[in-house]
């Protein structure tokens, strides 16, 4: 059975009717072009050899795809008798980082485990620890080395996870991140791993069951029907997202690459690259799913069968059944389940076969299914739903986000809001505290903003939104504030307070009180306080997703309105781009563009502030508007995503300014 439709663009089209040979080619192209960003598909039968292709041959980024290559490389070693996949790995903290994975989270320095295992993590859960602990074994030239012998000379892994100062290809680095790629090249190696010609027959069928066990579901198989067997790999980054895969659809075996760069949406949650991997792996599989032939005679549920109609059956042999036979509702059809069949059958003057026929069926009646009671037919039809009254044609906008609330940007007053007590995540708005702080530093000192910040590995390998400056650079203060506020830079606000935090006391519960980032947060927590923000706790600089980091909209405006006081934060949040010169302890110098996060710059009017992107957050957004001299102040938390944070944000502008007149 088909999976029923889902509410995504062209997709209706989709369902409407089966794919057909002659239309692949037709169905496939309309979603290409539907998509913001650049595309690259290969896809390839594996039986026939019929395939299609769209800009296959362009290299494209990889994002974790890469790990693919990594794998078959650690196998191709192994096979030569270089690596022993049993081998132990010992985890150190300093292997230890961000991103995608559970080795960081939630396995303690000094676990002990077998490489073949990180081999499984990195592919399972596209562990980036993992990864980089089975690159120490490997070397980072030998995959691109390997791929060159595969005659995939555009797959190249560039550096370890994280770690840009390793790479390999610096220049490939700066393009692509991580890795790169062509669509063409991965079906190419998809060919070979299902024909058992990758390494060896052994290796390939290892390779594959790594594969079929990847939990990402977001891409190719959101919309495949429960059941259909997939071996993949997917990568994601904020601007590229992809996946490939051999996809089996009854005796076929498809291999499909989907390689997105340069996406507009670069949410985290129901990211249209990630929906246009899905609509293509759904369009395939209906293009070689068996057609759809006229039913034949029904096959009766009978001993040993299962699923879901032997769970509705027993729930209504339950329900018909006085006394009640009591069976387990658990789609096993066992001798328990045809005695109560066989009893119902006698009962109802039925052949007593213990088999569910036609005449079972109808006898039972509608069967019981699971969830509440569903009334008849006759009544559902019937009834009147009731309605609402119409929309007030006054009252405040309607918005997506959870949250909001706007103040009068001289005073600080609030004049309107929702929910605007309510703590939640806040995201990358926790910067406006993180530059607070060094303004103020500053407004005591302006010496401050000219001291030399020397850029740490930990600010390096910090996950997320990055101002791009590398382990060991170096630039001012000056120049990295712009590197927080317009990128969003998570790697800046550490390093930042890296710099600053030993100016500051350690937190009350400290144990280490050498180490100054959480001095600097504490030091966040107090400005918090003092300024009022009682629904405010802060648990690092850059508001990446920690249990018990939260605000609430009420609080961020009253940061907001201090933080402008400042004249030269006013500057900074206003500034659309900056270009930086950075300089290295060897000498070298590196120019850098940094470009403002808040789409708002862009229109007359709007003046800052910052916005704010994670999972759990949402899309969050502190902006200032100013009509004349009359200014606001607007915090909007949770919107649905990026452009409806600014699609909120200016229907509240724009009735605000109206009742402001009214006023």
């Amino acid at each position: 059975m088909l999976p029923r439709c889902h509410s995504l663009p062209l997709l209706a089209l989709l369902c409407a009717t089966p794919v057909t040979a002659q239309d692949l080619d037709g169905r496939l192209r309309p979603l290409i072009a539907a998509h913001r960003g650049q595309v690259a598909v290969a896809i390839k039968h594996l039986g026939n050899g019929m395939s299609f292709v769209h800009r296959a041959d362009v290299p494209m980024p990889t994002a974790s795809l890469i790990k693919f290559p990594v794998m078959i490389e650690a196998y191709r070693q192994a096979e030569s008798g270089d690596l022993d996949l049993g081998s132990s790995v010992t985890l150190a903290e300093t292997d230890k980082v961000p991103g995608s994975g559970v080795l960081t989270g939630a396995f303690s320095a000094g676990a002990r485990f077998a490489l073949r295992d990180a081999v499984r993590l990195m592919i399972a859960f596209s562990d980036n620890t993992a990864t980089n602990l089975v690159l120490d074994r490997i070397g980072l030239r030998s995959t691109a080395a390997t791929m060159e012998r595969l005659g995939c000379p555009n797959t190249k892994l560039h550096a370890k996870v994280f770690r840009r100062d390793t790479s390999v290809f610096p220049e490939r680095s700066a393009q692509f991140g991580l890795g790169s790629t062509t669509a063409a090249e991965m079906v190419r190696l998809l060919e070979k791993l299902h024909r058992g010609e990758l390494v060896s027959a052994a290796a390939s069928k290892a390779m594959l069951e790594h594969l079929s066990a990847c939990r990402d579901r977001d891409k190719f198989p959101r919309l495949l029907p429960p059941g259909t067997k997939l071996a993949h790999k997917t990568g994601s980054v904020a601007a590229a997202r992809c996946d490939a895969g051999i996809l089996y659809v009854g005796d076929a075996a498809i291999a499909l690459c989907v390689l997105t760069a340069g996406n507009q949406d670069r949410r985290w949650t129901d990211n249209a690259a990630d929906r246009l991997c899905a609509e293509i792996a759904y369009t395939v599989y209906r293009h070689y799913a068996p057609a759809t032939r006229s039913a034949g005679p029904a096959t009766p549920l009978a001993n040993g069968a299962s699923g879901a109609a032997v769970e509705d059956l027993q729930r209504t042999l339950n329900a018909r059944l006085t006394p009640s036979p009591g069976l387990s509702v658990d789609g096993d059809f066992g001798n328990a389940t045809r005695d109560a069949v066989l009893r119902f059958q006698r009962e109802r003057g039925l052949h007593a076969t213990g088999t569910v026929d036609p005449a079972t069926f109808k006898a039972l009646g509608p069967l019981v299914t699971d969830g509440p009671p569903v009334p008849a037919p006759d009544d559902v039809n019937r009834a009147q739903l009731p309605k609402v009254a119409a929309d007030a044609l006054d009252g405040t906008p309607f918005v997506s986000c959870r949250a909001w609330a706007i103040a009068d940007a001289r005073t600080g007053a609030l004049l309107w809001e929702h929910q605007a007590a309510r703590r939640l995540d806040i995201a990358s708005t926790t910067k406006i505290m993180t530059a607070h702080l060094v303004f103020t530093l500053a407004r005591h000192s302006p010496a401050v903003l000219d001291e030399v910040v020397t850029f740490s590995e930990r600010a390096d390998r910090t996950g997320g939104s990055t101002a791009g400056v590398r382990s060991g650079e170096r630039l001012t203060v000056g120049e990295l504030l712009y590197g927080l506020l317009l990128p969003s830079g998570n790697d800046a606000a550490v390093a930042l307070a890296e710099h600053f935090g030993s100016r500051f006391e350690p937190p009350e519960d400290a144990r280490d009180t050498t180490d100054p980032l959480p001095r600097f947060v504490a030091e966040m927590n107090r400005t918090a306080r003092r300024l009022g923000m009682a629904q405010t706790t802060y648990r690092n600089p850059h508001g990446l997703t920690a249990k018990g980091h939260l605000s609430c909209a009420r609080d961020l405006l009253r940061l907001a309105h201090a933080a402008l006081e400042d004249e030269r934060f006013r500057g900074y949040v206003r500034t659309r781009q900056r270009g930086c010169r950075l300089s290295g302890a060897d000498g070298h110098q590196r120019d850098i563009v940094w470009r403002n996060t808040n789409q708002l710059l862009g229109i007359e009017g709007y003046e800052g502030v910052k916005t704010g992107t994670t999972r759990a957050a949402g899309a969050c957004l502190v902006s200032s508007s100013a009509r004349g001299s009359d200014r606001l102040l607007l915090v909007v938390l949770g919107a649905s995503g990026s452009a409806a944070r600014y699609a909120d944000s200016r229907n509240l502008y724009r009735w605000a300014w109206r009742q402001r007149r009214i006023r």
